[in-house]
């Protein structure tokens, strides 16, 4: 049996080999799109993933029984992972300081 740890950390290599894939078969595409179609998917699938069961006492559905809910933990959701991500700061990034 795969622990959640196992399972998201697997989803997060093939997503990215996914992209890797992707851009090797198509070198002139612009990896922007690449890339924005990948989020558009995953958040696609999060959104699916998160439907409340319809139950309105339901206590784990309740932080996302709204849309608003829903798009509100996946905007904090994604601040943290990006915030997270090595790729977060680049040492191109106007706001860093210049010696």
């Amino acid at each position: 049996m795969e622990t959640d740890d196992t399972i998201y950390d697997e989803a997060a290599h093939q997503a990215v080999e996914l992209a890797n894939t992707m851009a090797d078969a198509h070198p002139e595409a612009d990896l922007w799109d690449l890339s924005d179609g990948l989020l558009a998917g995953a958040v696609h699938y999060w959104l699916f993933s998160r439907q409340p069961c319809g139950s309105p006492m339901c206590m784990e559905c309740e932080p996302i029984s709204t849309p608003e809910q829903r798009l509100a933990e996946l905007l904090r959701l994604v601040e943290d992972l990006a915030v997270d991500s090595e790729y977060y700061q680049s040492e191109n990034d106007v706001t860093l300081g210049r010696a």
